[in-house]
């Protein structure tokens, strides 16, 4: 949790001095500037926040909110991973790489310190956990066909996939995460949860709340890019939209079954 707690305060010291200091992007494309500036307005007041605020309450003890910790720490992780690869050296790059390298330790940490033996006790809700399972199945499954249905027609023919000549990239940083991580793990925890494998019950309620996490940037990229008199793409705010409201109420109702706070 002190690692936690480390990597929030400089990922919130990372996010302010990218929002505000000229130059820190100023070799990104508008696409991926629009991304960056989204991704530091949610890092500084949501992620950063939330990391510290459930860290205290974990370190009392309070297991949902510990899970909450997990699971915006590996959003961290995930996140930090694109700005040390993707974004062009510059005056943070060393911040950027210490919220990475704290964030990874915590998440191992924190991986590893799950108690297996006392997960299922705790959630009390078979139907909950059945729910959750086929939430995160599907929602990673649509990420999982949307990104392939851009990558698969751009090696047929030959050519880059749209998103990276926007990005100015080799290649997707968010489908390379996805293909080689995200998805497989999260295919192994949904399995896991229901036939009630004692470690997919606590890993599948830290990733919903990365999958809730990783919607928020995206909702708000369109009040960035109108803020810098840019089009804005209004278009995905529905889907995204109902798909961060089912993991509220997903996540919601999931943490809710547990049977109590105190180990």
């Amino acid at each position: 949790m002190g690692l936690s707690i480390a990597a929030a305060a400089l990922a919130f010291v990372g996010s302010i001095v990218g929002l505000s200091v000229d130059g820190i992007y100023d070799n990104l494309t508008s696409a991926f500037l629009y991304q960056a500036l989204a991704q530091d307005i949610i890092n500084a007041v949501v992620v950063a926040p939330t990391i510290v605020l459930c860290a205290i309450l974990a370190l009392r003890r309070s297991y949902r909110a510990g899970l909450l910790c997990l699971g915006a720490v590996a959003f961290t992780v995930y996140s930090y991973v694109i700005y040390t690869f993707s974004i062009p050296f510059g005056p943070i790059f060393l911040l950027w790489v210490g919220v990475l390298g704290l964030s990874l330790f915590a998440l191992i940490g924190g991986l590893a310190s799950i108690n297996r033996q006392s997960s299922t006790g705790r959630f009390t809700h078979s139907r909950a956990a059945v729910v959750a399972a086929w939430t995160l199945l599907v929602v990673a499954g649509l990420f999982g066909l949307l990104w392939l249905s851009e990558d698969l027609p751009a090696l047929l023919n030959g050519v880059r996939p749209q998103s990276v000549v926007d990005l100015a990239l080799p290649t997707n940083p968010v489908h390379i995460l996805d293909y080689a991580f995200f998805l497989p793990a999260a295919v192994l925890t949904s399995v896991g949860l229901l036939r009630r494998r004692a470690f997919a019950y606590p890993i599948a309620a830290a990733f919903l709340v990365f999958l809730l996490l990783t919607c928020m940037p995206i909702l708000i990229t369109p009040f960035v890019q109108l803020t810098l008199h840019e089009p804005a793409s209004w278009g995905v705010m529905i889907p995204i939209g109902i798909v961060a409201a089912i993991l509220v109420g997903v996540l919601s109702w999931f943490l809710a079954t547990l049977h109590f706070e105190r180990p």
